[in-house]
């Protein structure tokens, strides 16, 4: 995996952390919070004098080089002097531990400890909430949890009813999905300008124009055109090729004999894979960590979703397919 999906993985970490989170390093003990998350580097704040220090991305991406190439740990007593925040931030990616009995920071699988102090340890642990009006969040719920339960390498090994159950929720995650993106175009619209794309973490829109027009009433074009010395018989069937033909020799306008209609709408304009994927990693990497009690919970939750659309989702007796 390349430094740069751990490294917006471990950014995405430090962006959800509370402004009280405090950490400690392994070797100094000393205690610090994070200050500021930019692209570049991580601002820390010492907590015993108040001083501002940058931690630069650079030296971040040579520690996890460092630790690929030591069998996936690096001991904590070859640390550049004064470099213990280096390990003790990287800890808070769900890939990377502290061992101090070893003397080590490490990669591993699996759930791993964090140089969060224990007060922040407890408070940091908050609920998911489940938006309210906002369907698609069900239905992707259920669609990743049909996804996991399911071989997804060779779709034509699926028995029928799983693949109507991953076919309809797919077709209701595209359908709410497609909802809550035009409710979102609609606010962007006000917010965006003409050729000045917007960029977000996983990419960037721009405002632009979509043209549409309808030709009008047959006998208003036919009279329109013959008024401009066109003979009605070179228009007996009115079609656009025919009529864009005429309107390149005369001197009407469009907007005689078509209905313009003009529209904004919102595009997408690229996407930054690297980000996407670094986050996705970042979220299976805390799935995978995560403890079994709020993986039960999880569980639960889906199942008591799928409870919900049982009804869409399944086969009547009086309605099986026939094979």
């Amino acid at each position: 995996m390349p430094f740069s999906v751990s490294w917006h993985t471990l950014l995405d970490e430090l962006d959800e952390l509370s402004e009280s989170a405090e950490l400690i390093t392994p070797l100094s003990h000393d205690r610090f919070r994070i200050a500021d998350v930019q692209e570049h580097r991580v601002i820390i704040t010492l907590s015993e004098t108040g001083d501002r220090r940058p931690l630069q991305r650079d030296q971040f991406e040579t520690l996890y080089q460092r630790i690929q190439d030591s069998n996936n740990e690096f001991e904590l007593d070859r640390l550049p002097a004064d470099a213990d925040p280096y390990p003790a931030v990287l800890s808070l990616h769900p890939r990377f531990e502290i061992d101090e009995e070893r003397g080590v920071v490490a990669e591993k699988e699996g759930a791993t400890d964090t140089q969060l102090t224990s007060d922040e340890l407890d408070s940091s642990k908050t609920e998911r909430i489940e938006p309210d009006g906002i369907d698609v969040y069900s239905d992707a719920l259920l669609l990743i949890d049909a996804l996991e339960r399911h071989e997804m390498s060779d779709i034509t090994a699926l028995e029928t009813d799983a693949l109507v159950n991953l076919y309809t929720l797919c077709s209701d995650v595209q359908r709410n999905a497609n909802e809550l993106r035009k409710d979102i175009a609609d606010v962007l619209l006000d917010r965006l300008h003409h050729d000045q794309p917007v960029h977000g973490q996983y990419g960037s829109v721009q405002r632009t124009g979509r043209r549409n027009r309808s030709l009008k009433d047959d006998e208003l074009v036919l009279n329109a055109f013959e008024a401009a010395g066109i003979e009605r018989e070179r228009l007996t069937t009115v079609d656009t090729n025919r009529v864009d033909e005429a309107l390149e020799v005369t001197e009407l306008s469009e907007s005689d004999v078509y209905e313009i209609d003009e529209s904004e709408y919102v595009r997408k304009a690229e996407i930054d894979e690297e980000v996407k994927e670094s986050r996705l990693q970042g979220l299976k990497d805390r799935l995978a960590a995560s403890e079994e009690a709020e993986t039960d919970d999880l569980r639960h939750e889906i199942e008591e979703l799928e409870n919900r659309i049982d009804d869409l989702t399944s086969f009547s007796t009086g309605t099986q397919m026939q094979g």
